[in-house]
């Protein structure tokens, strides 16, 4: 019986500590317009490099920059890196065309929120995510999500 409270009182350790590495929508709007602005100010490739950095300022907590051209090809990605190069415009696993919302948005108004479905760190849970997604000079639009 001991054994088990010891489980249950460490397992309660847990819970908060992930809930703190969640980021907020507000913190990944705030990141999205940075990498805007780094694409302006150093040019993709060198934007792209900073957001692969694990100490390059764009991971924080959960969040971490894609960036996608308005076809539907992956430009950058933070932590999925096998994903660059890749036509993702009719990406459906999750229930959502999210990707061919993010270039209705990107063509429409530069920069906006779009809403979808994500599996949530570390579970298998599928959760209400948005990303806040900002064209840059380039052409192309970078995005950071954060759940709901």
């Amino acid at each position: 019986m001991k054994q088990i409270l010891v489980g249950i009182a460490a397992a309660a350790f847990v819970i908060p500590a992930l809930a703190s590495d969640i980021a907020t929508p507000e913190e990944a709007k705030a990141m999205s317009e940075k990498a805007r602005a780094a694409v302006n100010e150093m040019g993709s490739e060198k934007a792209f490099e900073a957001f692969a950095d694990p100490d390059g300022g764009f991971q924080e907590k959960d969040l971490y920059v894609f960036c996608m051209d308005m076809d539907g090809v992956m430009l950058s990605h933070a932590v999925k890196p096998g994903l660059v190069g890749k036509n993702l415009l009719d990406f459906d696993k999750y229930g959502d065309l999210l990707f061919q919302d993010m270039i209705a948005v990107a063509k429409d108004s530069d920069e906006g929120w779009v809403d979808y479905s994500w599996p949530y760190p570390g579970t298998d849970e599928i959760k209400p995510k948005t990303s806040y997604i900002a064209t840059n000079d380039e052409g192309f639009f970078c995005g950071v999500g954060a759940y709901k």
